[in-house]
């Protein structure tokens, strides 16, 4: 059973980043796309320029490929990474399937790169242009599913987004019958905080937990020479500040050298000040090695001994096309 969710007609899904062309439209208007070397086949049926396919990240070419399910299927209940995909969640690498729910199926199955998924619970789901299940179905699914650190980032920009909590989860989860990942769901469902403002944050938290690190302060402000600064990460027992750096939050061109520049003035502050800061990028986190010894070398002690098992899961996304993590 399914029933839509209140205030769905809100809920705009994210567009595809290129445009589709249905075989059948193109025939109509004397035009073959399966000949036409310029175009790519993105599923049976459905095509798109091959230029632009071939520029485009993998996250959008998966955001692509459901686009042109839905092109195809328009009242398909998408779930999952397509859910995430269609609702603006954070993608890691190509995803390998595009997913449907069907509570009409006795069992799940797969046809092709469809996978087809069912559930002896009511489910709801956002109606609207496309249909999805909701914030909370979609974060519990992946949360069940990908690597825990994926899973949190998933669950993070859903608190962000949506307003999704810990409350809310903990509620749906309890309501469902399914024990699969049921461990790793509420691990995640206890670390959510809409605090965390990108992917590599989220990533960066379950890390350094899982390093043997202390909890950090996430958006911690600090006060110094009449200015108020804000960090990724904190630890003010230890005056540690934790800066998880990527391009994108510095911009391009000339805005890119200012914000390097206020960033160096800024540090600088920090350090006279007393914090320590410790710096790393989102591949420093993913390969654990960057993160922690940017830590170790500020001084942060480690409180328990490290989690090598939840590291290695850090290593490969076994739902994504080329397996490997991140985004």
């Amino acid at each position: 059973m399914t029933f839509s969710a209140p205030g769905l007609r809100t809920m705009t899904p994210v567009p595809p980043p290129a445009p589709l062309i249905r075989a059948d439209d193109a025939a109509a208007a004397g035009a073959y796309p399966s000949a036409d070397r310029a175009l790519i086949r993105i599923r049976p049926a459905v095509y798109t320029e091959r230029a632009l396919w071939d520029a485009l990240p993998e996250w959008d070419r998966y955001l692509l490929r459901v686009h042109a399910y839905a092109l195809i299927r328009p009242r398909a209940i998408f779930s999952h990474e397509s859910a995430a995909a269609l609702l603006g969640l954070p993608l890691f690498g190509q995803p390998c399937d595009v997913h449907v729910f069907d509570p009409r199926r006795p069992r799940s199955l797969r046809f092709g790169d469809v996978a087809v998924h069912t559930s002896a619970d009511a489910r709801a789901f956002w109606d609207g242009p496309l249909r999805t299940t909701t914030a909370v179905d979609t974060v519990i699914d992946l949360a069940r599913t990908l690597p825990p650190a994926f899973g949190l980032a998933v669950a993070d920009a859903a608190a962000r987004r949506f307003a999704v909590t810990t409350e809310a989860l903990s509620l749906e989860a309890a309501r469902q019958r399914s024990v699969r990942g049921r461990r790793r769901l509420e691990w995640t469902t206890e670390r959510l905080d809409p605090r965390a403002e990108s992917v590599a944050e989220s990533i960066s938290r379950a890390v350094a937990e899982w390093c043997g690190f202390p909890a950090p302060v996430l958006q911690a402000e600090h006060p110094v020479g009449g200015r108020r600064y804000r960090s990724d990460l904190c630890w003010p027992d230890h005056r540690v500040i934790g800066e998880c750096d990527g391009w994108s939050k510095y911009g391009a061109g000339e805005n890119a050298a200012g914000a390097v520049r206020d960033e160096k003035l800024r540090e600088d502050a920090l350090r006279r000040a007393g914090w320590r800061v410790a710096r790393w990028d989102y591949a420093g986190a993913l390969r654990v090695d960057g993160l922690r010894t940017a830590l170790e070398s500020a001084g942060l002690p480690r409180i328990r001994p490290q989690d090598s098992a939840h590291l290695a899961t850090l290593r490969r996304n076994p739902r994504s096309i080329d397996k490997r993590g991140g985004e």
